[in-house]
């Protein structure tokens, strides 16, 4: 591909910066909900530390009653503290629930944005749970700024609307905003560049996967219907966990017959675990390691704080059956449901690689840093889980670390290549 004129001159490994208003410069750095979700947050610690030392203090009591005879160990303190806890959230939720609410359209500064970002994605479950003020809501966003899904408002914001839209989706502990790295937005550049208009979901990456997935189907069936003008492809763009919350939305969208996916051209995957990240299953091992020792047990139970959607990424979970009934921490092996590429739908998936060059032992052991080449590119020892992408579809990016998949000249040249009209019929023939 030739290389266009405002590239030229520009360092390797940088993109030119996509014209358009900065995006989300200036924001509140706090909210008046976030003194009563903090609070709530701040109690559940002291909760869980009165449950850790109770237990450290049951198993050393049973050491002591197994050497030296019966001892009485009072629960006692432990009833009096939880109680006192108890107390301390009915007079936070009175006090603190009338506080000042933040109005729809006030926004919040990048800093507070990533924050709630991270604290989603860690325990996001547990705040949505707790209704705790603090949890995210999926919305979708167009310069950092959320939409109204009605037609009137849509009209408003897209006064210029295309027929051609551009879903980008975030990963874990991430947000919309952060699309934006060196100076670069994939989804801006390709709006100058191929006339897409770019749509950013925002969501708690801390849900289960499919309950995501779910939800953003019902979103882009909604966002079809009120759209300002007739909606000829949809594409989506989705990095990391965005490309199984994209997979998973595709799938419940076949299941239920959406009309948003009749739409659907082209997703292209990021660095996505589509079998799993395996950070996180040496995290679930040494969980389980810590609880088979009487001693060490009560420490396990902090690891048993992490949320859903980082559980979902030991193996990839698609679907509620792959999670629904079972005890998500458990020591056990990949009990998924084997899920496809969506049928009609040109799949891509881009892999980072730390090494330099095809057959780097470094890459070939590392991905990215986070994602394995294999899982990126979904290859599986089982033919019922691969993912059949053709060869012309896949590419890896060496040199790359996980992150840098947002911001690289390389790898956005190859997501327009792909993208660009020209392509649909050697795509065929590729498919």
């Amino acid at each position: 591909m030739m290389r266009r004129a405002s590239d030229a001159g520009r360092p390797a490994g940088t993109v030119a910066p996509a014209t358009g208003p900065p995006r989300r410069s200036r924001g509140a750095h706090f909210h008046g909900t976030d003194v009563h979700g903090l609070s709530h947050l701040a109690l559940t610690v002291v909760e869980e530390v009165i449950g850790l030392i109770e237990a450290l203090h049951a198993r050393v009591a049973c050491g002591r009653r197994a050497a030296e005879g019966p001892a009485m160990v009072s629960g006692f303190p432990y009833r009096q503290a939880r109680a006192s806890t108890a107390v301390l959230r009915r007079w936070c939720d009175a006090l603190l629930a009338q506080s000042v609410a933040a109005p729809a359209d006030r926004l919040s500064c990048a800093q507070r944005e990533a924050v709630l970002a991270v604290l989603n994605g860690l325990i996001g479950d547990y705040l949505e749970r707790n209704r705790n003020p603090l949890a995210i809501r999926m919305q979708l966003r167009h310069d950092g700024e959320p939409l109204e899904l009605r037609h009137d408002a849509l009209q408003a914001a897209f006064p210029q609307a295309g027929g051609k839209l551009l879903l980008l989706v975030h990963g874990l502990c991430r947000n919309d905003l952060q699309w934006r790295r060196n100076h670069h937005d994939h989804g801006a550049a390709l709006a100058q560049d191929l006339g897409y208009t770019p749509l950013y979901l925002f969501y708690n990456s801390g849900l289960h996967i499919s309950e995501n997935g779910r939800e953003l189907g019902h979103l882009l069936e909604t966002l079809l219907r009120e759209w300002p003008a007739p909606v000829t492809q949809i594409v989506i763009l989705a990095h990391s966990m965005g490309g199984l919350v994209a997979r998973s939305a595709c799938h419940y969208a076949a299941l239920s017959g959406q009309m948003w996916l009749r739409r659907l051209r082209k997703i292209v995957f990021l660095g996505t675990p589509h079998h799993g990240a395996p950070l996180e299953r040496g995290g679930n091992w040494l969980v389980a390691a810590l609880g088979r020792s009487p001693y060490t047990a009560p420490f396990s139970r902090m690891g048993r704080i992490r949320s859903a959607g980082i559980t979902d990424l030991r193996y990839g979970n698609l679907v509620d059956e792959d999670w629904a009934g079972r005890d998500r921490f458990a020591h056990a092996g990949d009990v998924r449901q084997p899920v496809p590429l969506p049928a009609g739908v040109a799949c891509y998936a881009i892999a980072g690689s730390t090494g330099r060059r095809a057959g780097d032992l470094r890459g070939r052991l590392l991905g990215d840093g986070l994602i394995p080449l294999d899982t990126a590119l979904g290859r599986h020892p089982d033919p019922a889980r691969t993912l059949r992408f053709p060869p012309a579809r896949q590419w890896i990016a060496y040199g790359i670390h996980h992150l840098d998949l947002l911001g690289r000249v390389e790898v956005y040249r190859k997501i327009r290549e792909w993208l660009e009209p020209r392509q649909r019929g050697t795509e065929r023939n590729a498919a």
